[in-house]
């Protein structure tokens, strides 16, 4: 792993916005050309892992869009002060940690942010990924229409229910029935042995969404075995990040070839279409 990934990172190659929507104010990364991409962070924020994977989709072709939900962006915090932004975001009104069954508050603000997104961008859509704590909010923006390729990567919530969707059934059932009328479908990773994502989630995505949803398990030799981010070497102690912390950036990889298959996702659902 490069060792600037182990350092802060200033995102200067980002346009930093304030977005006011839904009556809430956060701000907004933005970088590149193209149809939009919304790149929601992992825990404990926006860290140098991905700021490097929203680089990846925007020198593909996309704008991206990566909203600051938590923690301090572009930091490489040490465990101690990324556990408070974890403990702090478990209890926020604006995320729903615990329980399953619904979705978290947050959602409709990154709903609005898709349509937002997609105005300034054009093209037939937007594109959305989830990674952890995030991880299922990109499949709750397909309730809006301006979202069509969704990827849920190691979604962690519930925290509590291994086999919970932090979704609510009637939410489910809307958007299957959307996938299955505009014959879209939703891109899912995690590793084998994740214990914050386990084989219980993806069986209950599939069981929810049927073969809309697409799920590929890597296996733990896949991750990367290098330096790791304090809040990571304390605190996950399992493969977890599919395409960041524990992604190997060197050709034949089975994490940079699940890069690679979310970048070729985005262009047929938000580029091909168009053409």
């Amino acid at each position: 792993m490069s060792d600037a990934l182990l350092k802060p990172d200033d995102l200067s190659d980002f346009n930093r916005r304030i977005v006011s929507l839904e009556s809430a104010t956060k701000p907004v990364y933005v970088a590149g050309e193209g149809p939009a991409v919304i790149v929601m962070t992992e825990m404990p924020g926006i860290s140098p892992h991905v700021a490097r994977f929203a680089r990846w989709v925007r020198d593909a072709g996309f704008r991206v869009y990566m909203p600051s939900l938590f923690g301090a962006d572009g930091d490489v915090p040490d465990a101690e002060t990324a556990a408070g932004v974890f403990k702090r975001a478990c209890v926020s009104a604006e995320f729903r940690a615990l329980g399953g069954g619904a979705s978290s508050p947050v959602s409709n603000w990154l709903r609005a942010l898709a349509r937002l997104a997609h105005g300034e961008s054009g093209g037939p859509g937007v594109g959305a990924i989830g990674m952890c704590f995030t991880g299922n909010f990109a499949l709750n923006m397909m309730l809006d229409q301006a979202v069509l390729a969704p990827v849920v990567s190691q979604p962690s919530l519930p925290l509590d229910n291994p086999g919970g969707i932090e979704s609510s059934a009637d939410e489910l059932s809307q958007i299957r029935s959307r996938l299955e009328r505009e014959d879209l479908t939703v891109l899912a990773y995690r590793f084998a042995g994740d214990s914050f994502c386990r084989a219980e989630r993806f069986a209950a995505y599939q069981a929810a969404l049927g073969d809309r949803f697409i799920a590929r398990v890597l296996p733990d030799t896949a991750a990367n075995t290098g330096p790791r981010p304090p809040f990571f070497a304390q605190f996950v102690k399992t493969p977890h990040s599919v395409v960041t912390v524990d992604l190997v950036d060197e050709a034949g990889q089975p994490t940079l070839a699940a890069r690679d298959e979310i970048i070729a996702f985005f262009q047929k659902r938000l580029k091909s279409e168009s053409a």
